[in-house]
């Protein structure tokens, strides 16, 4: 009978580890993994470390002047290509609008004015975006990924052959990319970094041809008149161009089944 007992003691005794082991797993993913932390994980790395160490106080300085709190931080990114100038906007959490912050050089260029439709045409995207990978150990020192193909571009791009692998990045060079100096991407980076581990998941960036005010659409529409696919994508930019300019709000981007966007204003 002892070893009968022992035996069942040892059965509950399983029995419950089992159960403290599945609560414990359930605590921790209930909780989101509180110690898995992006930016934490992001610093294991030499260069984004090096980045810090050299970007830290004028990221702090720039947030200070535009009365910004690191851990409430949330970014937007504009890109323009005729200017060469990638344009860095940030908010408080809690915040309705956008602030204007920090301007960035493009410092190399490829292709012309209009979106990328294959791989290969060295052509730099214009659309709506997001950033969706960070490479802390990239060919080209750091680098921010871009979700091309965005679902507009899988409709008119060239199917078979989307390309993709597009970011923001270090090293002054380019093939389609967007290529910032190394002690800019340095500084972006960490400001991307710090907004990612304060929840913001999608960090929003759009490309556009030039400053897109009426002058300069105007002159775009008159001198690509024959070319319904960038004057259709552009006509869509602006109209987001418009409302962020007008409100400092981000607008609600639609990607609609031919390939063109819905563009409204936030509620």
């Amino acid at each position: 009978m002892d070893g009968l007992c022992q035996l069942l003691d040892y059965g509950i005794h399983l029995r419950i580890m089992k159960r403290i082991t599945i609560f414990l797993a359930v605590i921790l993913l209930l909780s989101g993994f509180a110690s898995d932390d992006f930016k934490a994980d992001q610093r294991k790395y030499a260069r984004v470390r090096q980045a810090y160490t050299d970007t830290d106080s004028a990221v702090q300085s720039t947030l200070d002047k535009h009365k910004l709190k690191r851990d409430q931080l949330e970014i937007y990114i504009r890109a323009f290509k005729s200017e060469k100038k990638v344009e860095l906007w940030g908010k408080n959490r809690n915040d309705t609008q956008f602030k204007h912050i920090k301007d960035y050089r493009i410092c190399e260029s490829s292709g012309n004015l209009g979106p990328k439709r294959m791989q290969g045409d060295y052509q730099v995207p214009e659309g709506y975006y997001h950033i969706e990978r960070y490479n802390p150990v990239s060919s080209y020192y750091l680098s921010l990924g871009i979700n091309y193909p965005n679902p507009s571009d899988r409709i008119l791009g060239n199917k078979s052959k989307l390309g993709g692998d597009i970011f923001i990045h270090g090293q002054c060079v380019t093939i389609g990319c967007i290529p910032l100096t190394d002690e800019w991407i340095k500084e972006l980076y960490v400001f991307c970094i710090e907004a990612k581990n304060n929840g913001q998941t999608s960090i929003p960036v759009t490309i556009f041809p030039m400053e897109l005010d009426e002058q300069n659409f105007k002159s775009l529409s008159a001198n690509f008149a024959n070319d319904s696919d960038k004057i259709g994508l552009w006509t869509d930019l602006k109209a987001g161009y418009d409302i962020f300019n007008k409100t400092q709000q981000l607008p609600n981007i639609g990607f609609n089944a031919n390939g063109r966007h819905t563009v409204a204003a936030s509620n």
